[in-house]
This record gives C-alpha cells, sequence and structure tokens, in this order.
C-alpha cells in the first residue's frame, strides 16, 4: 500500500464518526460547566448568608423611623466575632420569650448596669443626666424598672418607643449574648438606607 493509499483510507476512517459526536460532548461540557458555577454561587451564597450576613426582613414599626416598615435589612455576622454589643447598636438577637422570627432592637442597657426609665427617658446607674437617644421618633412615654441587667445580658428597646413590645414588656426582661448574631448595618428595600 502506498503513502497516499494510506492517507486515503485515513481519511476514509475519520469521516465515518459522525459529526453530531463532537458537538453533542461540546454541548454536555459547556452544561456542565454552567451546573458547576451555578453550584459554586448557590454554595457562596448560603455559606455568606450562614456565616457572614444575615439578609432579614423587618415588617413591624417597632424600628421606625430608624428601619421604615416593611424593609430587607444586612446585618453582619463578623462584627461581634471579636468583640461585644455596644449601646446604640441595633441588634439581631432570638428573643429571650421565644419566637420563630429574629427580632430587631436596639441595645440601651448594658451588663451589669442598672437601668430606670422615668416619664419615658432612661436613666443608668442612678445618673441625674438621661441617656442622650436622638434616633427615638417621638417623645417617649411611660415609667419601668428599675432593672438591675445581669452580666452577659443586654436590655433592648425599639426605636419607636411607643410602639415597640422590648425588654419592658418581656416576661423575660433581658437578652443573652449568645443569642445575639449580628449588628444591623444597612437596609436596601424599599430604599437603600444605613442603620445608625
Amino acid at each position: 500500500m502506498t503513502n497516499t493509499d494510506m492517507s486515503i483510507d485515513s481519511k476514509n476512517s475519520s469521516s465515518t464518526q459522525p459529526k453530531d459526536a463532537g458537538q453533542k460532548n461540546h454541548v454536555l461540557s459547556e452544561i456542565l460547566d454552567w451546573l458547576r458555577i451555578f453550584f459554586i454561587a448557590a454554595a457562596g451564597a448560603w455559606l455568606c448568608n450562614h456565616l457572614l450576613i444575615m439578609n432579614t426582613q423587618v415588617p413591624t414599626g417597632s424600628m421606625e423611623d430608624t428601619i421604615p416598615k416593611p424593609s430587607r435589612i444586612i446585618s453582619s455576622r463578623v462584627h461581634y466575632w471579636f468583640g461585644d454589643p455596644e449601646r446604640g447598636d441595633v441588634i439581631l438577637f432570638d428573643p429571650p420569650d421565644g419566637d420563630e422570627y429574629y427580632y430587631v432592637k436596639r441595645v440601651v442597657g448594658m451588663p451589669g448596669e442598672t437601668l430606670q426609665i422615668t416619664d419615658g427617658r432612661v436613666y443608668i446607674n442612678g445618673s441625674d443626666v438621661p441617656l442622650d437617644e436622638p434616633y427615638l421618633r417621638e417623645t417617649p412615654t411611660g415609667s419601668f424598672g428599675p432593672y438591675v441587667i445581669p452580666e452577659g445580658c443586654y436590655f433592648v428597646m425599639g426605636d419607636n418607643r411607643n410602639h415597640s413590645n422590648d425588654s419592658r414588656y418581656w416576661q423575660n426582661s433581658f437578652v443573652a449574648r449568645e443569642n445575639i448574631y449580628a449588628k444591623a448595618i444597612f437596609g436596601y428595600w424599599p430604599r437603600l438606607f444605613w442603620i445608625r
């Protein structure tokens, strides 16, 4: 057999494969690539939402005007990895009396403090000067306490103070540190806003 015959035979043998086989393999490879990307993105989103941030809905008006009703907010889980909540932080937590939903309130009383509310104003450790709370929606009313906040616990209230179910009314008034999950950072729906 000559070189010419061999080259003709090799051409004939390669042409016996269906043209569709290469295209099918290419399409299958494309689909697998897209599925891989989808699953990596989904796993990344799940890890981000369960380890780094919390994406939650706030359906009530207890934090108005800081968080309008209804809103969707992003909170940072990372914020409390290396530190504890501070007075004024807006936090996401499990309510002490039990509920299937997270609550969003502002830290007002810190561990070890004595907190008294007189005519809507908050006094810490017997001070004559009320706590400065520029975030309040309206002038608060009512007198509560005194509350002696245990170590490792916090006293929380809503910014819409006259319309908030919070530490003043719960059977268990204090939020334990281990039940605080994240610090509220910003809202993104129905509009973008920072939470301070």
